[in-house]
């Protein structure tokens, strides 16, 4: 039985303990010691998180170009979802976490804000930062491509037919995830200034 229709068969028989985002889903289950699974269904995009004794164990993403699993999972949460918490029996829980287990918890306690730059201020050191993904020095087409300040993600986007995308940011140091067409995330250290507003990055 794939996971994906274990958790699903499991829900079935469990009860919703409320709807959440994800900063008052972590406190919520630490506070409760909660044991359940978490799940945010938007469009085409699905994602689990399974918790034991209050934190997080193991994380699910799914979308139309597959399923990633644990860590992989968690690098894509946004923190802008909202997700169902259903209480289920911590041994099937465990069962669940086998499959799926995040090993760098400490990204799921990451604060998810946004950095918006405040109206009426002069925007200092505010550009578009232009990637350009490569393989073997061809461009890469309807890559996924994300970027990320202190653990959060500050921007997401999938390359064009030139293999770029661009994303207007404050000037400064990201981690830019790539996922190429067979899921495989590759990490990326950047820095962008007014100088350097423009990167080809080679998987």
């Amino acid at each position: 039985m794939k996971i994906q229709d274990m958790i699903d068969t499991i829900l079935t028989k469990s009860h919703p303990s409320g709807t959440f985002s994800l900063p008052e889903l972590i406190r919520f289950a630490e506070k409760g010691r909660i044991n359940g699974i978490a799940v945010s269904k938007e469009n085409d995009k699905q994602q689990y998180l399974a918790i034991l004794a209050g934190e997080a164990e193991g994380a699910i993403f799914i979308d139309e170009k597959g399923t990633l699993f644990g860590d992989n999972a968690v690098m894509l949460i946004t923190g802008i979802e909202s997700f169902t918490l259903y209480d289920v029996n911590p041994e099937l829980v465990n069962a669940v976490v086998a499959g799926c287990r995040i090993f760098e918890k400490a990204r799921m306690k990451k604060e998810n804000r946004y950095e918006i730059p405040e109206f009426g201020k002069k925007n200092v050191g505010l550009g578009v930062f232009t990637l350009t993904i490569q393989r073997n020095n061809e461009p890469q087409n309807g890559v996924r491509v994300s970027i990320r300040k202190e653990g959060k993600v500050v921007g997401s986007d999938v390359t064009t037919l030139d293999g770029s995308v661009g994303f207007k940011l404050m000037h400064g140091k990201y981690d830019v995830i790539v996922q190429d067409r067979n899921q495989q995330l590759t990490t990326f250290h950047v820095q962008f200034e007014e100088s350097s507003s423009h990167k080809i990055l080679q998987l």
